[in-house]
């Protein structure tokens, strides 16, 4: 088999990548991805001599197609996917989210390859506390920019099964967390400021709810769908880990022996979403899948361990990180 992975050195994308390499050793794998900010090459370093790389644009016809006629399957990871940056700069959102999968499905249309499109929950927008979790039927209503884009690549996705006959599925997955993921991100971003003395930062009073699966567990059920996944079908992944944003930061400060209360509330962003809950009974009823990381705070013991033991991955990329929000106005409002 030979396998395209948009996106590969991305977070979840890299781990996956990671994943498939050690377990499927027969699968050629091609990487495409542009290395924008949130593209690491570093990521890959360990398996560069087991894959093909090509630095690359999704939304470049004549480059996506090339490389989609080489192979019998294409996993898109590629996408912009930081809320923040979509409410600062929404333009990289459209071209990438929703040209570059728009330039993915007619390449994929034109050589008859098995697709797999990989999205967020954030489609959904968001939930009050009581009610029920995400679920396939769910209507979509996304409220930033990033979730809008990533709701209009599933809306292409799905009218390219109906109209031409294209062979996908999508997938719509909760908050991941582990090893390679960006240090803009929420949980990276307080591991690392521990790790340099510094206080986590808390948008608001912290209320706001995700529900955490482990991105190992993720990249696991992506393989079960794209084996035995029914075409045309969108499943959601979730591991029941719903914990609110203030948790996370007192689980992360308690993993390094700190006072569960020793962090800072700093100005939250607009229009953050509340809640988040994903119900995975289709995934786990029908294809079996269930996650392997149960407890949310052994996963995430696993992940600090991880940032401790690569701090040349990360280091290069964080002070601009800090720069950049600190000169989108975040500042301390008071301490936890």
């Amino acid at each position: 088999m030979r396998l395209l992975i948009t996106g590969g050195a991305g977070f979840i994308g890299a781990n996956f990548v990671q994943r498939t390499v050690a377990e499927y050793p027969d699968i050629r794998v091609v990487v495409l991805d542009a290395l924008t900010y949130a593209g690491n090459r570093a990521s890959l370093d360990s398996i560069a001599d087991r894959i093909e790389f090509v630095r690359g644009d999704i939304a470049d016809a004549e480059l996506v197609d090339r490389l989609v006629g080489g192979v019998d399957a294409v996993v898109h990871f590629a996408a912009e996917t930081h809320n923040d940056n979509s409410l600062a700069r929404p333009w990289p959102f459209v071209q990438t989210n929703i040209v570059g999968t728009y330039t993915l499905l007619e390449a994929v249309r034109r050589h008859d390859v098995r697709f797999h499109h990989i999205s967020t929950d954030e489609v959904y927008g968001d939930l009050g506390a009581d009610d029920p979790a995400f679920s396939e039927s769910t209507p979509y209503n996304p409220s930033s920019p990033y979730s809008a884009a990533k709701a209009s690549s599933d809306m292409l996705v799905r009218a390219w099964v109906r109209s031409f006959g294209v062979r996908a599925t999508i997938s719509n997955c909760s908050n991941n967390y582990g090893p390679y993921q960006h240090v803009e991100k929420f949980i990276p971003r307080q591991i690392t400021n521990l790790i340099d003395g510094v206080r986590p930062r808390l948008y608001g009073a912290g209320n706001q709810i995700r529900d955490w699966i482990h991105v190992e567990d993720h990249n696991r059920a992506v393989w079960t769908i794209l084996e035995s996944g029914r075409i045309g079908q969108t499943y959601l992944i979730g591991a029941n880990g719903e914990l609110d944003n203030k948790s996370v930061v007192e689980h992360i400060l308690v993993e390094f022996g700190r006072d569960p209360g020793d962090f800072d509330h700093v100005t939250d962003r607009p229009g953050h979403d509340r809640r988040y809950a994903i119900d995975a009974t289709l995934l786990r009823t029908e294809l079996g899948w269930e996650p392997r990381y149960r407890d949310f705070r052994a996963g995430l013991a696993v992940t600090i361990a991880w940032y401790r033991a690569h701090e040349t991955w990360w280091r290069p990329g964080k002070a601009a990180v800090e720069n950049a929000y600190a000169e989108a106005g975040e500042r301390v409002l008071r301490s936890g």
